[in-house]
């Protein structure tokens, strides 16, 4: 494979996980089970007490430490390349 078309074939793959992914539902794409009719305005929805969806607290602590994971290794591979020896590549 040339090297010029390693950039293409590089930015592709990565274009096509970005619209693969666009299209995965989120987690809390449930129907609801009580219905409200939409010609109801926001003043009598409000008197009725009816309000926005409570979905409760999330735990980030898992997403926190698995971002914070995937940086430092994305750093690090940063870090290995740049201070790779130009050597080693085979390249002049």
């Amino acid at each position: 494979m040339s090297v010029a078309r390693r950039p293409l074939l590089t930015a592709t793959a990565a274009g096509t996980l970005l619209c693969a992914l666009w299209f995965v539902p989120s987690a809390n794409a449930t129907a609801e089970t009580e219905a409200v009719p939409r010609q109801q305005t926001g003043a009598q929805a409000s008197s009725q007490g009816l309000a926005l969806a409570d979905t409760g607290t999330v735990d980030t602590t898992p997403y926190l430490i698995g971002g914070t994971a995937f940086l430092g290794i994305g750093v690090g591979f940063v870090t290995y390349s740049v201070r790779r020896p130009q050597s080693s590549t085979g390249l002049r």
